[in-house]
């Protein structure tokens, strides 16, 4: 179910707050400087039952130029504006430039209201109505409905809500679904005594419960939501298009401001650059200059960055173009969140535009397919959107992620994703109960990567089984997590083209294999360690024995991993034949007598207590023998 925010705009003194409150009976001017100065200053908030029994947000801006910021903070999640000029004033500059912010932000569904026709007669009233038909022609309130009212007397108030009735019952009808993760930018935080702070703004998307976590965006910690309330209502759901006030356990206040967004935690990816499809005014004095400063409105933010043209040096009024801002603080956006851009100074609305990549990185000017890739990125179809961001994307992406990323519904996202899966133009990636999704082209892009370095590692190092895992991550991979990694790994095996080891990895087929001359020194040390086999020589001593003069480590890391070798304690190797003679000989033992002395391990295998003691060890930390007092007796992998 679609919730639906109404949304005022309009010069000041235009008589927007008295009209809301003659259709709601709430008072929006809150503040004592309101009260004192007879204008809004700060968003105000109010609610309205229609004729279906349904409620409605209702967010009043402010209408002085100095408060033009106040004013942007609350229109970006409207869905039905109220364009109100008052019957004694017509349309003044204020009206233009709101009237502007509202293509900017494609509001395409109001009504134009004109007040204070108890000020003016018929024949005022009528010219008044003339111009504005005339003003609002060729916008997107060209064919809106217009009703002249006054709030005092009550005129016309019945047929404008009427009006505002039928303009619900579209919006419901026509709205788009907004599933995926809940997302709000915060237009107003207070704090109330005994409840601590309170943050207000409209819900984008997804849902909200109480006792959810959310994180503090751009860079914020993570807050547990108490209590929520919607139309001054305690509720325990908050959905997507409602206004809502969010009552967060453990924020201190200050921690908190108009601008920061709530989402939830890890479905939002800060950043420094947006690329946007600009619309700049034809209204704008003078073309916009490449690197020009300028103060962006994005949800409830108000921030400063500098316009990179991409394919231009100037951009004229009343053009468009693809463009980069690079912004002079970190920001957290959706694809398809719209923005209202200002000039530095003199400060006035020149343009505006629709977020194409909220994740960018820093581009090349005057390239071709960069602009070819924006274009699809913005107009493409939702398996074309799909397919690119997983392209552009070098990590495995969640179903959170590609939903966050591409502003795409949840629903359409599944139905893109699982056609592209479908037509192997991408792959799913499992491990631990966690999906993830990436591009065909990327995977082969790291397979290729994976299988060089793999080549590369086994011919330095033909004794070994395999790059360790970890290093390997760490050199090619480090943006993956350990995690994300395994999964790469185990679905590059299961194409048959890598072996996985415990702890390392290897080409299929790969096999340790020494070379010619390490065979000779293998073959002559395993017959020294046979020698003498219940009193094997130190490393070191075999290796000069046999005229081992490079890589002795590797030889002995290779004859350990295939068990020709095994590590009884420290520094102290066993041929893994002896050792099988000596488990024997005390398997027989306990089976005879039932127990094992330190002395009668010397004397069965005719050594030394420095053998004997280490022996006895291993087997103890193997279960072989177990311990008790100064006997052994036989351990559980020995009875088994």
């Amino acid at each position: 179910m679609k919730h639906i925010i109404i949304g005022t705009a309009g010069h000041v003194d235009h008589g927007k707050t008295v009209l809301i409150k003659a259709l709601t009976g709430v008072d929006t001017d809150r503040l004592k400087e309101e009260k004192e100065r007879g204008i809004s200053i700060e968003l105000g908030f109010a609610y309205l039952k229609l004729n279906n029994g349904r409620t409605v947000g209702i967010i009043d801006v402010p209408g002085h130029e100095r408060f033009i910021k106040n004013m942007l903070a609350g229109v970006g999640g409207i869905d039905i504006v109220l364009l109100v000029i008052a019957a004694d004033e017509g349309v003044m500059p204020q009206t233009r430039e709101h009237l502007d912010i509202i293509q900017l932000l494609k509001v395409d569904r109001g009504v134009v209201v004109i007040t204070k026709k108890d000020l003016v007669d018929e024949e005022w009233l009528e010219m008044v109505i003339e111009d504005t038909r005339d003003f609002v022609k060729d916008t997107v309130l060209e064919n809106a409905p217009l009703v002249s009212v006054s709030a005092i007397k009550g005129e016309g108030l019945d047929e404008l809500l009427k009006v505002i009735n039928q303009l619900a019952v579209e919006a419901e009808q026509q709205a788009k679904k907004y599933n995926g993760p809940p997302r709000l930018p915060v237009d107003r935080v207070f704090t109330i005594t005994g409840f601590g702070t309170v943050a207000t703004g409209t819900l984008l998307s997804g849902q909200i419960n109480t006792g959810d976590t959310l994180q503090i965006y751009p860079n914020g910690g993570t807050y547990r939501v108490r209590n929520i309330q919607v139309h001054g209502q305690k509720v325990q759901t908050a959905e997507a298009g409602q206004r809502v006030a969010i009552n967060l356990s453990g924020l201190e206040t200050g921690v908190l401001e108009r601008g920061r967004v709530l989402a939830a935690p890890g479905s939002m990816r800060p950043t420094h650059r947006l690329d946007v499809k600009l619309q700049y005014l034809a209204s704008a004095p003078k073309p916009l200059k490449n690197r020009a400063r300028v103060r962006v409105y994005l949800g409830s933010a108000e921030l400063l960055g500098r316009v990179i043209l991409l394919d231009r040096e100037e951009l004229e009024p009343g053009a468009e173009a693809f463009i980069q801002l690079q912004m002079e603080e970190s920001v957290a956006s959706a694809r398809g969140d719209h923005m209202v851009i200002r000039s530095y100074s003199p400060m006035r609305t020149i343009g505006g535009g629709v977020v194409v990549e909220p994740n960018a990185i820093k581009h090349k000017r005057y390239r071709e397919e960069l602009i070819k890739a924006l274009s699809t990125a913005e107009k493409g179809t939702p398996g074309e959107l799909l397919e690119q961001y997983l392209a552009a994307n070098a990590r495995l992406c969640t179903k959170d992620d590609l939903v966050s990323g591409t502003g795409l519904t949840t629903e359409t996202v599944l139905d893109a994703l699982s056609d592209l899966l479908e037509q192997g133009d991408a792959v799913e990636l499992a491990y631990e109960g966690e999906k993830t999704y990436l591009s065909v082209q990327v995977l082969a892009k790291w397979e290729d990567k994976l299988e060089q370095a793999l080549v590369e590692y086994h011919k330095k190092f033909p004794l070994r089984e395999g790059y360790p895992k970890e290093e390997l991550r760490s050199r090619l991979f480090p943006a993956l997590s350990n995690k994300h990694f395994q999964m790469l790994l185990l679905g590059l095996e299961q194409s048959g083209n890598l072996e996985l080891q415990a702890n390392s990895v290897a080409i299929y087929g790969f096999t340790p294999t020494p070379s010619s001359a390490q065979s000779i020194a293998i073959k002559q040390l395993e017959e020294f360690f046979l020698a003498n086999p219940y009193q094997p020589p130190g490393w070191s001593e075999a290796v000069q024995e046999v005229g081992l003069t490079k890589d002795e480590q590797e030889v002995l890391n290779y004859l350990l991993n295939q068990g020709t070798l095994v590590k009884v304690a420290d520094g102290m190797f066993f041929h893994q034949r002896a050792l099988a003679e000596i488990l024997a000989l005390v398997k027989n033992h306990l089976a005879e007598k039932g127990e094992l002395m330190l002395g009668e391990l010397r004397d069965i295998l005719q050594t030394s207590r420095k053998y004997a003691l280490p022996l006895l060890e291993y087997m103890d930390k193997e279960k072989i023998t177990r311990r008790v007092g100064d006997k052994r007796v036989a351990g559980r992998a020995l009875s088994q």
